[in-house]
């Protein structure tokens, strides 16, 4: 990682805008930062670090968002750091703004502005800054796998803070072990120890909770055998408890057994006695009934003995109304004949009451008559009806021809206005006409220049945008160009570098006994051997290829810029040296001339369509007149015969309507008079016709009866019975002789005579007897039941503890290897002789290679005499693997870093962060660390150890690195000449940049 270039605006103490080269001040290797306390040393690193990581560095982590902006600087300006860096080589420009907090645009107060972040990556080949992202996550996500660091990785490595080295030097190793696990990551070892301990947990529970399981089937097998099961005083996880259990178990199932066989044989002996008192309850039962079935049949036998007079006298009343039954059509008739009789006089009282007072008492002949007068006196209605037919046709005629009069009237004043303004009307079409018609000379006239005009404005603005193609065109063949000269150059070198070990090269095709191919010797006693960073032929080969293709690319840019120029000629001659804007302006006047010209034209069909309209319109407006004039003549004509057929008809229907209003009331009058008439004679005649029909009714029912053999009609009517009447006599007559043959039949079984003579049943003893053996027998298939489900549960239950044992054996031997391995890793296990958790194990293997590394360093800054070593020793009761000493060679002695002086702890410090930096480099995958800081702490040294600790950093360079010291010791400033220099004042920090 290089940095090239730092822009800070409004941050921290930076009121304006500030700018840091990079590129200058790493050209000597080493270069200074300082200041005065409180101008901002710091904050450029600060800078740095949150343009990469987007938070500043440790304890500063509360001055984030909005309080990184600047107090000095102006309310308008908003806080943006840009840093522009190469990175795996990536050339890249990051810039981050901050959280800012403005005044409103519009009315008071402010308004918070969301922060905002920006990656781009320099492209080589279009020589120009392309956008990758504009996302916070994503650009974190980016720079963070690109350095292979965290952000509290990077504070540490490469802005070196030397006060938290020093207290690195003199922490214990729990302190130790928080620093180096935030910078070597070995969080994943930690939780693995975590996984291990969850593990044991887990299974532990699983263990518990199988034994739980268990015991709580134990518990419930105990339940089931009573006191046949004892249970050891046993908890989950003890030793011995499975087999406890299912030995118990066995036991319990063999005391259940023996329980159901001699519940089983109590059962068999219930079952023989209960059978038993059945049968003799079911003996009773039948006695009982047999007797009871005796005694209510006697009852039943007196009860028809009394009721036997009562049954004689139904049967006299049956035969009579068989008799009668022989009558019954001849009643139903004469009642029917009755009825119709009755129904004939009333319809002809209804019929004479609706006739006239000279007609009431006439007979049917009489009726029949005056009907027939009355019907041919309306036949001789029908003329007058049409008479008055033509009447109403007339009067709607003469109203037809009135309003055909006012007709004409309207059309002759419609007709005469309008004819009246035919002139100014033709007049003002004509002169639309016309109009219309220069307008459309205009537009064609317009429509030719409109061509040549666009034409140019059209070449004009291609003149502005190939103008602006020329100067990148030009660019790009630059770029191409000197892309050319450096590709051709690198192959230049190349091939040099090959010639010069063309030797070793031929010789690596040498073989004994063959000859050379440059002095045909076939003895090689010393080959040529090929140093490093020999160029052989297919490296010198692909950099030709290289060289060759950049070569086309030069041409096919200058191909490019040629075919702009000509292009940009060619619009010029067309547009001519006019500025676009006035030829976009008199084309857009052209156009809106021509517009106007087409508008006004396309009126030209309308108005002589209308013309035409109109002159059709006033040629029907004078044949309307003419024909209405005729129309006038032939009405008074017509009016006047209308007028006279009127006074003949109106003579001859006063004469047929006599009294009445019109000839229709005088119809409806006769065909009323008519239809009574009719009704009434149609009456009489129905009226006679049933009196006889009675007369003859009479005369059949009396002869009915008295071949019956009753003596009058009425007598015969008394003994019929009505349908209900009959069948509840039947039924009476049907009921008593099935009681009688029922009765004998029961009294004639042999069966309940034969019970008859026994003495009478005791039913109550024999159910007692019989509930009594139930209930035994209840009892006895309860107990064997319980016996049943008691062995059937112990099967069950022993069977899946036997199965639960099964299962819980492999749980329980994982639960041992799982426990002895989190153990060993948590640093509990007896078998961890130095009691060191995994993480500790890990990170005392990184201190030994940062103690390794840092010796390298701090054997130069002391002149040899000292030595860090790394100690695995345990300090009190805590545990070992973090320690940290240092040898003193004067001594010989090994000793503690907390003894070491303050200008001793600084290089000793210094050493050690250089150690680190270049372990943790190396294990976030070898990304090269071009520019490291070094905060403070060369106060503390000597004018010599300061030259030999200025001499180690120096030497950084050849790892290519460049070092900056952050410092405000005066005597820096004349060692090192490459400075960055910080100025405060009232207004803000700004920056002075000085070069070797």
């Amino acid at each position: 990682m290089r940095l090239h270039r730092l822009d800070i605006t409004a941050f921290g103490p930076f009121g304006g805008s500030q700018t840091v080269d990079f590129d200058a001040l790493s050209a000597a290797g080493l270069f200074l930062l300082h200041g005065p306390t409180g101008a901002g040393k710091t904050s450029v690193l600060d800078a740095v670090c949150y343009a990469l990581y987007g938070s500043v560095p440790g304890a500063r982590q509360g001055s984030q968002g909005m309080h990184l902006r600047s107090d000095h600087a102006r309310p308008g300006t908003r806080t943006e750091v840009r840093l522009e860096l190469t990175v795996a080589g990536r050339r890249l420009e990051i810039t981050r703004q901050p959280p800012w907090e403005r005044p409103k645009l519009r009315g008071k107060g402010t308004t918070v502005d969301k922060a905002q972040t920006w990656l781009r990556e320099y492209d080589t080949r279009a020589a120009a800054w392309k956008d990758r992202s504009r996302s916070h996550q994503e650009i974190g996500a980016e720079v963070e796998q690109l350095l292979g660091m965290s952000r509290e990785q990077f504070c540490q490595v490469v802005l070196l803070p030397q006060g938290d080295f020093a207290r690195f030097l003199r922490a214990d190793a729990e302190a130790r072990g928080k620093l180096l696990g935030r910078l070597f990551d070995t969080q994943r070892f930690a939780d693995v120890e975590k996984r291990l301990a969850e593990r044991r947990r887990a299974t532990e529970a699983r263990v518990r909770e199988g034994d739980t399981a268990l015991l709580a089937d134990a518990h419930r097998m105990q339940q089931e055998a009573g006191d046949a099961m004892e249970l050891p005083d046993l908890t989950a996880g003890d030793p011995g408890l499975a087999e406890a259990v299912l030995g118990a178990a066995a036991v319990a199932r063999s005391t259940a057994r023996e329980r159901l066989t001699v519940a089983q044989c109590r059962l068999a002996a219930a079952e023989s006695a209960h059978a038993a008192a059945r049968r003799a309850l079911d003996d009773v039962r039948e006695l009982a009934r047999l007797q009871a079935r005796s005694a209510e049949a006697r009852q039943r036998a007196e009860r028809l003995r009394e009721r036997a007079g009562a049954h004689r006298e139904a049967q006299e009343r049956m035969a009579r109304a068989r008799k009668a039954e022989a009558v019954a059509p001849a009643l139903e008739l004469r009642e029917e004949a009755e009825r119709e009789h009755r129904r004939a006089a009333a319809a002809e009282a209804h019929a004479r009451g609706r006739l006239p007072g000279t007609r009431a008492d006439a007979d049917a002949s009489g009726l029949t008559a005056a009907a027939r007068r009355a019907a041919e006196e309306l036949g001789a209605l029908d003329a007058a009806r049409r008479a008055e037919r033509r009447l109403a046709e007339l009067a709607d005629e003469r109203a037809a021809l009135d309003r055909q009069e006012r007709a004409d009237e309207d059309v002759l004043r419609e007709a005469d206005a309008w004819l009246a303004d035919w002139d100014g009307t033709r007049a003002a079409l004509r002169t639309r006409i016309d109009t219309a018609q220069e307008a459309a000379t205009r537009a064609e006239q317009l429509a030719v220049q409109r061509t040549p005009v666009q034409r140019r404005l059209d070449a004009a603005r291609a003149r502005d945008r190939l103008a602006a193609d020329l100067d990148q065109a030009r660019q790009q063949a630059r770029t191409a160009e000197q892309h050319a000269l450096d590709a051709r150059a690198h192959w230049l070198d190349l091939k040099e570098q090959r010639l010069n070990g063309i030797a070793a090269e031929l010789a690596a095709h040498l073989t004994a006994g063959e000859p050379c191919a440059v002095c045909g010797a076939t003895e090689h006693p010393a080959p040529a051997r090929k140093s490093t960073g020999h160029v052989d032929r297919e490296t010198e080969e692909r950099a030709l290829a290289a060289s060759q293709r950049a070569e086309e690319q030069r041409t096919e840019a200058e191909r490019r810029l040629g075919l702009v120029r000509e292009a940009l000629a060619a619009a010029t001659a067309e547009a001519g040296d006019g500025p676009t804007a006035r030829l976009a302006a008199e084309a857009a006047e052209l156009e809106r001339e021509y517009a106007r010209a087409r508008g006004d034209a396309s009126a030209l069909h309308a108005a002589q369509e209308q013309l035409r309209r109109a002159e059709q319109e006033r040629e029907q407006r004078l044949a309307d007149r003419q024909q209405a004039a005729v129309r006038a003549a032939s009405r008074l004509t017509r009016r006047e015969t209308l007028e006279r057929e009127q006074a003949l008809l109106e003579g001859e229907l006063r004469q047929a309507r006599g009294s009445a209003g019109s000839v229709a009331e005088r119809a409806a009058e006769l065909e009323r008079l008519a239809a009574r008439l009719g009704d009434a004679a149609d009456a009489v005649r129905a009226a006679e016709d049933a009196a006889q029909r009675l007369k003859d009714a009479d005369a059949r029912l009396a002869d009915a009866a008295y071949r019956a053999g009753f003596d009058t009609p009425q007598a015969a009517a008394a003994a019929l019975l009505d349908p209900a009447a009959h069948r509840e006599l039947q039924h009476r007559l049907d009921a008593w002789q099935q009681e009688e043959a029922a009765v004998r039949a029961v009294l004639a079984e042999a069966g309940t005579a034969a019970a008859a003579q026994q003495p009478p049943a005791d039913p109550a003893t024999a159910e007692r007897a019989a509930a009594e053996a139930e209930r035994r027998l209840r009892e006895a298939a309860s107990a064997r039941d319980a016996a049943a489900r008691c062995a059937t549960e112990l099967d069950r239950l022993s069977a899946r503890a036997t199965e639960a044992v099964r299962r819980l054996a492999p749980v329980r031997a994982e639960y041992d290897r799982v426990a002895r391995l989190a153990a060993l890793t948590a640093g509990t296990s007896a078998d961890n002789e130095r009691r060191m958790r995994l993480e500790s194990y890990v990170l005392a293997a990184r201190l030994e290679q940062v103690a390794a590394a840092a010796t390298a360093r701090l054997q130069r800054m002391s002149s040899g005499r000292y030595t860090l070593v790394h100690s695995d020793d345990r300090t009190g009761r805590g545990r070992s693997g973090l320690g940290l000493h240092v040898v003193d060679a004067w001594t010989g002695r090994e000793r503690d870093t907390a003894t070491l002086s303050g200008g001793e702890t600084f290089f000793a410090s210094l050493a050690l962060a250089l150690g680190l930096a270049d372990v943790v480099t190396d294990e976030a995958g070898g990304v090269r660390l071009d520019t490291l800081f070094i905060d403070e702490g060369f106060g503390s040294l000597d004018d010599q150890t300061l030259d030999e600790v200025l001499d180690v950093l120096d030497g950084l360079r050849e790892r290519d690195r460049s070092v900056g010291i952050v410092s405000h010791v005066a005597d820096l400033r004349r060692r090192v000449h490459a400075q960055l220099q910080i100025v405060k004042d009232r207004s803000g920090s700004t920056l002075r940049q000085r070069g070797a």
